[in-house]
C-alpha cells in the first residue's frame, strides 16, 4: 500500500477533470490521517511531506498525489498548500 507521486501532463489532468474538483488548503502543521476511501489530488501550491509504514514522500506544486484507501499516514505540510483532491 504504496503513495503514489507523478507530475502530469495537461492532457492527462483535462482528461481526469481536475479543475472541477473541489480545493482544500491548509497552513504548515502536522497531524495523523486515515484515508477512508481513495483520493487523488493534484498539488496547486506548497509542500508536504507524507509518512507512514517506515516510509517518507514527499511532494509539492505540480504534482497528482494518489492515496491508497485505507492508509494511516503522518501529514507534516512545510509550506501551506492548496490542492484540488477527489475520492473514490
Amino acid at each position: 500500500m504504496d503513495v503514489m507521486v507523478k507530475k502530469p501532463s495537461d492532457e492527462e489532468l483535462r482528461a481526469m477533470g481536475v479543475e472541477s474538483w473541489p480545493v482544500w488548503e491548509k497552513e504548515p502543521s502536522e497531524f495523523p490521517w486515515t484515508y477512508d476511501e481513495k483520493e487523488t489530488c493534484y498539488i496547486l501550491e506548497g509542500r508536504a511531506v507524507v509518512s507512514y509504514d517506515g516510509k517518507k514522500v514527499e511532494f509539492g506544486k505540480g504534482d497528482l498525489v494518489v492515496f491508497p484507501k485505507g492508509l494511516s499516514c503522518v501529514w507534516k505540510i512545510i509550506e501551506p498548500i492548496k490542492k484540488h483532491y477527489n475520492f473514490g
